[in-house]
């Protein structure tokens, strides 16, 4: 185990990892190990966790244990089910436990190759058949996800998922004016800046960067660099059109007043300009886009050279497909 627990960077409980009918919570923690939730991973396959041996949550699963299954469960298998992660999850609250993605694929070759060899018990099979389902798909998805890796694919798949987003949000004609930053939007970067006014006082050039930083940069993927694009700088601090007029009528503008309400409801709770900020850098993380989508291998874990499905496993584990489902 880490010395501390580590943080969640990617991750949300009602984001799960889902495989048909399977769920389990998955996140990315700071050391950008991926991670799926210890009792996600029992209940997913139908096991219960406990064990004969139980310190602070490291243990071997009741099932896993088991004289029928243990025989063919390796021993850098064991080592690494002594050894959960330690995470503090998103929402707060007690520290959980997690292992790395790549293990349910261990998990289940080891539940398998005891069925295979006929030794387990009625109550077992259950637990079996859900370990060939999840074996089945992970092997299917981590094959797309090799196919997308070795043509280049993913770099094509971001562009053209970037390409509809800002279909969906800017539109190819200017759009009529509407009032869509409410006075308050204002009143309340004054009220958290300690600024006299805003009331016949003229808003200083800083509320355009913090509109853009707050709003226009934190909605979508690429949305401020679009819009810088269709509707450039004349002068300093001045441009043709507002922002918020290129905003398509069906998706975007409803979206962008949606944003600017939940900017403004941060700006009410908070008694500091401080406290704010880490409010929206919570609620609404800016949308940058990734520069590589080279994957990155797991660290905190070795695995076996044994296990057939295991380089495959990986692939899917790192790749962008597993970050999006979580």
């Amino acid at each position: 185990m880490s010395d501390g627990p580590l943080k969640v960077i990617a991750g949300a409980p009602d984001h799960p990892l889902v495989i048909g009918s399977i769920k389990i919570p998955c996140y990315v923690l700071e050391d950008e190990t991926r991670v799926l939730t210890q009792s996600g991973i029992f209940l997913g396959i139908g096991a219960s966790r406990g064990s004969p041996k139980i310190d602070r949550g490291a243990q071997i699963p009741r099932f896993l244990a088991s004289k029928a299954i243990f025989p063919f469960v390796s021993n850098e298998l064991i080592a690494v089910l002594k050894s959960p992660v330690l995470f503090q999850p998103p929402e707060g609250g007690r520290t959980a436990y997690g292992y790395p993605a790549t293990i349910l694929a261990d998990v289940c070759e080891a539940i398998l190759e005891a069925r295979h060899a006929g030794v387990l018990r009625p109550q077992q099979i259950p637990i079996a058949e859900n370990c060939r389902v999840l074996s089945r798909a992970l092997m299917r998805t981590a094959i797309i996800a090799l196919v997308d890796e070795a043509t280049g694919y993913q770099r094509i798949r971001e562009e053209r998922a970037l390409a509809t987003i800002l279909e969906k949000f800017i539109a190819k004609e200017l759009q009529p004016w509407t009032r869509t930053f409410p006075y308050e939007f204002y009143d309340q970067i004054f009220r958290l800046k300690r600024w006299p006014g805003p009331d016949g006082v003229k808003r200083p050039s800083m509320i355009g960067h913090y509109t853009n930083d707050f709003v226009y940069a934190r909605i979508a993927p690429q949305v401020l660099e679009e819009l810088r694009r269709i509707n450039p700088t004349l002068a300093p601090g001045q441009r043709r059109h507002r922002r918020h007029q290129w905003f398509t009528p069906e998706l975007g503008h409803p979206r962008l007043r949606e944003h600017i309400a939940g900017v403004v409801a941060l700006m009410r709770a908070a008694s500091r300009w401080d406290a704010f900020l880490r409010s929206l850098r919570r609620a609404f993380p800016k949308n940058e886009r990734r520069g590589s989508l080279t994957p990155r291998r797991i660290t905190s874990y070795t695995p076996p050279s044994k296990r057939s499905i295991r380089p495959v496993l990986q692939t899917f584990s790192d790749n962008p497909l597993c970050r999006a489902a979580c």
